[in-house]
């Protein structure tokens, strides 16, 4: 692999020896049975198990490959081609069970990586294309050497403009996606006894990036009841609905849902 890592511990360079990945200092890192490497020190951990649960993931699993959110991922390939290069080396920042690290890499071939805070995510990840490799780590302290990245994908997740900057080359690109204001309001509606207008959209990002694209997307799509359970499980909303709502929703045999989001393209002064 041409993406330099470096210790998560002491900040060497990690030299990858096949089955562990090693750094200078004598620190070292198994390689797991799927193929993943945890390099998410205890320091960094704010709970015992963190980031998403496996069920959580699961149901992200049978979600995203029913096809429902694949106009997100085509946004974020057409920001890639027209922002990035050729066989880029990217870095897919809260990957998740790996849907649209795989996807991307399948569309736009180049060198990546997925990183994501739960072991569960990484260790399924794998099974989607074993030529990635796959990090546990958190994106507050990328376990990447300065300087390495073209292109780093944000998506639904927070934006660490210091450490993106600190990973990605001069005129390295960030393809962030938020959502926006009219996402999910169907679902919303069900959820919340009154849903709140707000003004979503991309936070502002000065000194270290220029903004060279901010594009709002929106579309529908229709979900039977099994789709919407899933939906619910991975989304934040799942942990503050309450029994009568999700009886309700569970009693939805299906739901139309407006999808909208904005993909925003940082690049690297």
């Amino acid at each position: 692999m041409d993406i330099k890592l470096k210790c998560p511990v002491c900040g060497k360079e990690l030299t990858d020896s096949g089955r562990t990945l090693n750094c200078g200092k004598g620190h070292s890192f198994d390689r797991a049975r799927q193929g993943y490497v945890n390099l998410l020190p205890v320091q960094f951990k704010h709970s015992l198990d963190p980031g998403d649960t496996a069920e959580m993931l699961k149901a992200r699993r049978r979600f995203l490959d029913s096809g429902m959110y694949e106009p997100v991922c085509q946004s974020v390939l057409d920001a890639m081609r027209k922002f990035s290069h050729d066989n880029p080396k990217a870095a897919d920042i809260g990957c998740g069970e790996g849907y649209y690290t795989s996807k991307l890499k399948a569309l736009f071939p180049g060198e990546y990586i997925g990183i994501d805070i739960s072991k569960d995510g990484a260790r399924m990840a794998c099974s989607r294309d074993k030529d990635i490799l796959f990090l546990v780590a958190t994106a507050s302290h990328l376990p990447i050497e300065d300087d390495q990245l073209d292109c780093v994908c944000a998506m639904f997740s927070l934006l660490l403009p210091e450490e993106y900057a600190r990973v990605l080359k001069r005129n390295g690109c960030v393809i962030e996606v938020t959502v926006g204001n009219d996402h999910l309001k169907e679902l919303k509606s069900i959820i919340y006894d009154e849903v709140f207008v707000q003004d979503k959209r991309p936070s502002e990002c000065i000194g270290l990036f220029d903004e060279v694209q901010r594009r709002e997307y929106r579309y529908s799509m229709t979900l039977d009841n099994a789709a919407l359970k899933d939906l619910l499980l991975m989304t934040p909303h799942f942990w503050r609905i309450r029994k009568e709502k999700r009886e309700q929703l569970e009693a939805t045999d299906s739901l139309t849902l407006t999808v909208n989001y904005w993909v925003r393209v940082l690049k690297k002064k």
